[in-house]
């Protein structure tokens, strides 16, 4: 056996107390090595490719041609400090707004003009992003669900706040939406309630495996993607955290691609949608 053959039998990691939660030695020997950075993507529309990709949402949207994405579908993050490559020091709020619009508007280059983008967000910058969204979209609607996550408020002065908005926006006046598929019960295991239409989703709610895989549920992220996309659409989550979203749009039959800055967070995300 040569000394090449030899290193490449040679394991990543040997120690099972290595402290990576949720991934065993194995899983690390299998998808370490396969960790692309998003500077290393380079995509045109014909060499467009699924996959997660270790990097800044902004830069990664930045290397997706134009109008080639069906959906973007995320839940940018509340403190993004991470973000700009300071760990210690939250971005101030105009720095907030600033760094929402860039990557609001790399997503409007990326989206088709059939697309939509689907932006989860908390009460406390929803009005921000409606602003945002409408110099760059057309809004179409706020929907609310019940985000019993932050629900988690011991501290609150008040009522605990149990709602999250969904903001949908779309490119243009001529967009992908499939009313009949929302208002098929048999298609879509979705609303209890007399109108599948209504853009009150208090069906649907983070709780119990769902906070513990990935923090949003599945089920109402399948409501978007069948709303919104077709089999082989390009569906993109520039926040990917642990690959709720990947993993709602591989079980689809989209086509899917994701961004992370957080390696822990990509390795869960790769082994989640790998075993969905």
């Amino acid at each position: 056996m040569s000394g090449m053959e030899k290193e490449q039998l040679n394991p990543l990691f040997s120690n099972p107390l290595e402290p990576y939660p949720g991934l065993s030695v194995d899983d690390l020997n299998r998808y370490l090595p396969a960790i692309i950075k998003s500077e290393e993507v380079s995509m045109t529309l014909d060499t467009m490719k699924e996959g997660m990709f270790l990097g800044d949402a902004l830069e990664g949207l930045k290397r997706l041609p134009d109008n080639s994405i069906d959906v973007i579908l995320t839940a940018p993050p509340v403190s993004p400090w991470r973000e700009i490559g300071n760990q210690n020091e939250k971005m101030t709020l105009q720095e907030y707004y600033t760094w929402n619009n860039k990557w609001l508007q790399e997503s409007q280059r990326a989206l088709k003009s059939t697309g939509a983008i689907y932006l989860l967000c908390g009460w406390r910058f929803s009005g921000m992003y409606h602003a945002l969204l409408s110099d760059y979209f057309r809004v179409q609607t706020r929907i609310t669900w019940r985000d019993r996550k932050a629900g988690n408020q011991d501290d609150t002065p008040t009522w605990f706040n149990e709602i999250g908005d969904i903001w949908l926006a779309t490119k243009t006046g001529d967009f992908v939406f499939d009313k009949g598929m929302v208002t098929n019960e048999k298609k879509i295991q979705a609303s209890k309630s007399a109108n599948n239409m209504s853009n009150l989703w208090l069906e649907y709610f983070t709780m119990g495996s769902d906070q513990e895989k990935g923090d949003l549920p599945e089920m109402m992220l399948g409501k978007i993607l069948h709303a919104s996309s077709f089999k082989l659409s390009w569906i993109v989550d520039p926040f990917m955290r642990k690959g709720s979203v990947g993993v709602a749009a591989k079980s689809m039959g989209r086509r899917f691609i994701g961004f992370e800055t957080d390696q822990d967070s990509l390795l869960m995300a790769m082994k989640r949608i790998d075993q969905s």
